[in-house]
């Protein structure tokens, strides 16, 4: 089903989201260690958010 994909990659880009903004908060205060390893998390969420809008987008084009 189209939507489960779609909520699983919503869930993913926010998570990515909040990664990313952990890393900026984390590079600011000088923290980089910190920063690297959250920026790894956030391209991670990323890259699963993509795979997952793929895969709903197919599922969306097969319904038509």
């Amino acid at each position: 089903m189209p939507t489960e994909s779609h909520t699983k990659a919503a869930e993913h880009h926010e998570n990515a989201a909040k990664s990313h903004r952990t890393a900026a908060t984390h590079h600011s205060k000088g923290e980089h260690a910190k920063g690297q390893e959250e920026s790894t998390k956030a391209q991670s969420h990323s890259k699963t958010a993509r795979d997952h809008s793929e895969t709903a987008h197919s599922k969306s084009q097969s319904h038509k």
